[in-house]
């Protein structure tokens, strides 16, 4: 840390260009003794990245800031608050503490939190931004969270870890058995010191890969944000042996939709021609990968095995997006150009044999328009297009 850039004279500088172009700024230097452009920009810039994924951050005087990658890497404060919900007792143990946003929700539910992080700048970087937000039942570890774990007498009420999706060479993995640290392989250490952990993993890791890599998943929670998966979230409960439950939650800006099933769950799924109104669950629900429950659950018709959209004469209220159907065709490009004279459209492609680039390329359509088309299969196997309006 390079204490300096608290200085009031430089956090005013860094506040008044946030909305600079830093290419510009660079290429002027820095104004102050002791201070490199360089460390100036990265602050500008992860200040500037915080304002709305981390505004408690952001609103609080002399917050130091890391690079951008900690700030990319880190959780957003409504993902923090939302894995804070999921968790109660006396004691947690964060064995991969990064920025400390998830800690920080955690604390204000449990007594005492442990933050241990191994790269010794951003655990200083923590422990300082802690004393500015106020925050006085953290204590913070420079160091390996598997050692800390190793060296202490202590048990904790609930171990959190989000492993680093890098390996020693810095290269992007995905499997929890290549990142660091390695959860699966760490499993009977963690559970002589918890009943209860809470792990975040990649929103792109296969769920049940996961499943079989790991012991005793009690729940499954998926987060999106505006219709983008942004985390997947594991539950281990020791000795836990009973039915997996999926809880997904799609935050946007009008409502949060919710959707929970049970993992496996044998439930009964209609299937029909599309009729009056056709549902596309969000991205959170397509990751759970509830198509049969969503049928079941919310009793509305499936449209083809694989097709994932949903179909009812009535509108009900969906977790996902709505639409109000004006024509079912066949896939006719002449017929289709017809139906759309503005040549402008919406297209959403679900268990159909070309893209929406082919699509495109194809129909002349460009993006765009009030009306949107979705090119799927129905359950004769049949390539149609239905043309919507959404509700």
């Amino acid at each position: 840390m390079n204490n300096e850039l608290l200085n009031t004279e430089i956090q005013e500088f860094i506040t008044n260009n946030l909305n600079s172009d830093l290419t510009k700024l660079i290429l002027k230097g820095s104004p102050f003794k002791n201070i490199s452009i360089q460390e100036l920009a990265e602050q500008i810039e992860a200040k500037k990245r915080s304002q709305k994924k981390l505004p408690s951050w952001f609103s609080t005087s002399n917050i130091y800031y890391p690079n951008k990658l900690n700030i990319e890497q880190t959780s957003s404060e409504i993902t923090a608050n939302y894995k804070s919900s999921l968790i109660e007792g006396s004691s947690l143990i964060d064995i991969t503490g990064g920025f400390g946003v998830d800690c920080y929700s955690f604390a204000q539910n449990i007594n005492s939190i442990t933050h241990c992080e191994l790269n010794t700048k951003l655990s200083q970087i923590v422990t300082h931004n802690y004393k500015q937000l106020k925050t006085t039942n953290i204590t913070t570890f420079a160091g390996d969270g598997i050692d800390f774990l190793n060296n202490t007498t202590n048990t904790f009420d609930w171990i959190y870890a989000d492993p680093s999706r890098r390996n020693d060479a810095k290269e992007k993995v995905f499997l929890l058995n290549d990142c660091l640290p390695n959860i699966p392989e760490n499993l009977e250490l963690l559970f002589k010191k918890t009943s209860n952990i809470l792990l975040k993993v990649s929103p792109i890791l296969d769920i049940t890969s996961a499943i079989n890599e790991l012991k005793f998943v009690k729940e499954i929670h998926i987060i999106a944000i505006e219709n983008e998966v942004k985390e997947l979230l594991f539950i281990l409960s020791y000795n836990y042996t009973q039915t997996i439950n999926i809880k997904t939650i799609n935050y946007s800006k009008k409502s949060n939709q919710l959707f929970s099933f049970n993992l496996n769950e044998d439930v009964p799924t209609t299937y029909s021609e599309p009729k009056k109104f056709i549902y596309e669950p969000n991205a959170a629900i397509l990751k759970a990968g509830g198509f049969h429950q969503i049928s079941s659950h919310l009793k509305i018709d499936k449209l083809q095995q694989h097709s994932h959209l949903y179909t009812s004469d009535k509108l009900i209220e969906f977790p996902g997006r709505s639409f109000e159907v004006k024509h079912c065709i066949s896939y006719d490009k002449k017929q289709l150009k017809k139906l759309i004279p503005s040549k402008k459209a919406n297209i959403t492609t679900r268990n159909f044999p070309e893209t929406v680039a082919q699509i495109r390329k194809k129909t002349g359509l460009k993006d765009g328009g009030n009306q949107y088309l979705f090119f799927t299969t129905d359950l004769n196997n049949k390539k149609i297009i239905l043309i919507c309006n959404k509700t």
